[in-house]
């Protein structure tokens, strides 16, 4: 074997030797990263992304309740919202525990669902659905907002 090739294959070998402990390496330091979050310092993030609003909250009526399950069943949430993951948009979960049960925050998202909205959960943007109807938008909120109460 002459000398040249025998160097090409062990800088080669070499290479992907180094290559391996680097990414090993970094793969450690990302891991290490995350574990030295406390869960003090996870639930202050939480809590900086949720950023409860103070109020009161109402007995929200169960037909209600009812109706705006099934209206969001059938629209076009699930995309972008799930009960309590957060996913292109904030999860349901979250969105009640921001918001007090009441009438004024239930007109508020109700708006929010028709118009869009922006910028209340970081970069998101919510595609406004003007064909529902207030009604049927407050029964969302509605259904929304009761999550935190069950």
């Amino acid at each position: 074997m002459r000398s040249k090739d025998l160097f090409s294959k062990t800088g080669h070998q070499l290479v992907l030797i180094l290559l391996g402990i680097i990414l090993s390496h970094s793969g450690c330091t990302n891991s290490q990263k995350q574990q030295d979050k406390t869960p003090v310092e996870a639930s202050e993030k939480y809590a900086d992304y949720v950023r409860v609003v103070p109020g009161k909250n109402e007995i929200l009526d169960e037909e209600v309740i009812k109706r705006g399950e099934v209206l969001i069943s059938y629209s076009d949430c699930g995309p972008c919202h799930s009960l309590d993951k957060r996913g292109k948009g904030p999860a349901l979960m979250d969105i009640a525990k921001r918001y007090p049960s009441n009438s004024t925050y239930i007109n508020l998202l109700a708006r929010k669902i028709i118009a869009g909205g922006f910028g209340s959960w970081g970069r998101p943007v919510m595609a406004p659905h003007p064909d529902l109807t207030q009604s049927d938008a407050e029964a969302m909120a509605t259904y929304i907002l009761s999550l935190e109460q069950n």
